[in-house]
């Protein structure tokens, strides 16, 4: 990928809606396909909300932390938005290209810097809080009276994805489970 294409929004190619006619076996069982086509719709409905400021999603959230955790770390970036370091790195990289961010020194401790917003950021981030509410609140419209309850229903499917993803800790032997010292 070359400099410019990676420095771009990465825009959905489609909505991945289920084509007519196409036989999608397990797929149409499955709760994380179903997540998959809703989430791509929901990036092209972003992208067309704002339009012209070449901001993905992530890169709206990365705004957003480090607008309200001023001098925020870029490892404590990447832990809060569950990116690697480098892909954190990237999107560090791009708000400071922008000129919405800068990296400044920690006066605690002059082997690290933290992130914040620059005024031109700051605007930014203002404009786009608006397109991204109008955004959000037409989505919660067309669910009606369930809008709410499937986001908190997606906030408990992530914990609930999280904690099967977590190794099982070993069970503490009880008083039964222990063999006599020789």
């Amino acid at each position: 990928m070359s400099k410019t294409a990676s420095s771009q929004a990465q825009v959905p190619e489609g909505l991945l809606l289920p084509v007519p006619g196409l036989d999608y076996g397990v797929l149409d069982e499955l709760l994380g396909y179903a997540l998959r086509r809703a989430q791509n719709a929901l990036y092209l409905d972003f992208y067309r909300a704002t339009e012209g400021l070449d901001v993905s999603p992530q890169r709206f959230a990365a705004l957003v932390l480090v607008a309200r955790n001023p001098g925020m770390r870029q490892g404590l970036l990447a832990q809060a938005m569950g990116l690697h370091r480098s892909g954190a790195l990237r999107l560090t990289d791009w708000l400071t290209e922008q000129g919405w961010a800068e990296r400044r020194d920690d006066p605690s401790d002059a082997r690290s810097w933290g992130l914040h917003l620059t005024a031109h950021g700051r605007r930014t981030l203002a404009k786009l809080e608006q397109l991204v509410r109008a955004h959000d609140q037409a989505l919660l419209q067309g669910l009606g009276e369930r809008g709410s309850a499937l986001k908190a229903d997606l906030e408990r499917l992530a914990w609930v994805a999280t904690a099967a993803a977590q190794p099982i800790p070993p069970a503490k032997p009880t008083k039964t489970d222990r063999r006599p010292k020789p």
